[in-house]
């Protein structure tokens, strides 16, 4: 399993640099955000995205590497995309909406990252680290839940209101 083992530690690598970009981004669009409910959900995932990124070094770990200067380019997208947007909208509801949307796309490719780990970690036995990923995959899924819900409760109503008293 020697060129599996590379794939994951590689993949490993990437989830590192993805989740230090993440916090980056995350701390960024807190800055513009009006929503309270959205802003008090960010700074919890800020912390929990910590959290996580201890979790890959620790699988890191467990297969006797370090997470390197490998850049997730992916991310990279993400996280510029976002920035851009940040930069495009005033502050308020819009601006809001727009930053959940960057939030979410972020969510969905550590979704579909960390789900593929940890099926990879299961096939090759590596329970412990399947475990690992797993609760940061579980986490990540929640994440993006509670962005739909502040979404529907309270920004998307904020922004239509907005819309019609113009």
């Amino acid at each position: 399993m020697p060129e599996l083992r590379e794939m994951m530690v590689d993949q490993l690598k990437d989830a590192f640099s993805a989740e230090k970009q993440a916090i980056q981004a995350l701390r960024r669009a807190m800055r513009k955000v009006s929503e309270p409910q959205l802003k008090q959900g960010l700074e919890a995932h800020v912390a929990q995205s910590e959290e996580q990124r201890d979790r890959v070094e620790q699988a890191l770990d467990k297969l006797g590497a370090r997470p390197g200067r490998k850049v997730c380019e992916a991310m990279r997208g993400l996280a510029e995309e976002a920035q851009h947007e940040l930069e495009e909208y005033e502050k308020g509801p819009v601006l809001d909406l727009v930053i959940v949307a960057a939030q979410q796309r972020i969510e969905h490719y550590e979704i579909a990252a960390y789900g593929t780990m940890v099926e990879l970690s299961k096939a090759m036995g590596e329970k412990e680290i399947a475990d690992l990923l797993a609760k940061t995959l579980d986490e990540e899924k929640a994440q993006d839940g509670l962005l739909t819900e502040v979404t529907r409760s309270a920004i998307l109503p904020a922004a239509l209101e907005m819309e019609q008293a113009a």
